[in-house]
């Protein structure tokens, strides 16, 4: 998305702008034209670039100084909400670098080399390097990415202290198998078991069931084999 930004009209007529004034009339569209400018793909507004001269190293630092303390409401960037967040949110931020007509001249790069400096920071850069956000949108993908990793640890573990344990031998539930106990209504016994203690608990149930159906099927067929041998005697004697 583009900045809409304004600068002094090139042919602005000085008597009618104090004319206007006069009057009490608003004469900012008057003075100023506006210009869509591109993206510059990085956070923040279009840069501005301050370049000072003067007859003394100290009276440039003290203008350079004096528009630092003056717009830092604009140029500052604000922390990202949140623990543990180092980055900064530059998406409202001017990015402004200052430099110096005689450092300029005194670099054999000219304005290509480390002659910038942005507001809010000491370093003097190159310009892309003055103009770049280290601190901000990037560093603060990283850090979120860090933060969700380490929740997603706590989770986990919190999840894991949770993890039933079985009653008969000790082991730990697979997910699948706390998955089918806690879909159980009505929670019984085996629900404390894990799957392979669950499934032995269930043969061994089985083959009880089998054997005493079994157990009882012998014990009628005794009964009725025995109830047919006396009827035959009974017979035979008559």
């Amino acid at each position: 998305m583009g900045v809409v930004a304004s600068g002094p009209g090139p042919k602005a007529d000085a008597d009618q702008e104090r004319a206007a004034r006069r009057r009490g009339a608003a004469v900012h569209d008057f003075r100023l034209w506006s210009r869509i400018y591109p993206a510059t793909g990085r956070e923040g507004y279009v840069p501005v670039a301050f370049v000072f001269t003067g007859k003394t190293a100290a009276q440039r630092e003290s203008r350079m100084q004096r528009l630092e303390q003056t717009a830092r409401r604009y140029f500052a960037s604000t922390p990202h909400p949140g623990e543990g967040y180092t980055a900064v949110d530059c998406h409202q931020a001017v990015p402004v670098v200052v430099t110096e007509l005689e450092r300029i001249t005194a670099d054999p790069a000219g304005a290509a080399g480390p002659v910038w400096r942005r507001l809010g920071r000491d370093e003097w850069q190159t310009l892309p390097e003055a103009l770049d956000n280290p601190d901000g949108e990037r560093l603060y993908r990283v850090q979120l990415q860090a933060a969700r990793r380490r929740q997603a640890e706590r989770e986990a573990a919190q999840r894991e202290a949770q993890r039933p344990v079985c009653t008969r031998c000790g082991e730990k539930f697979t997910d699948e198998r706390w998955r089918e106990t806690t879909r159980s209504s009505w929670p019984g016994e085996w629900d404390r078991l894990c799957g392979p203690c669950a499934k032995e608990a269930a043969d061994r149930v089985e083959a009880e069931r089998v054997a005493r159906r079994e157990a009882e099927e012998a014990a009628r067929e005794a009964a009725e084999a025995e109830a047919k041998k006396g009827r035959g005697l009974f017979g035979r004697r008559r």
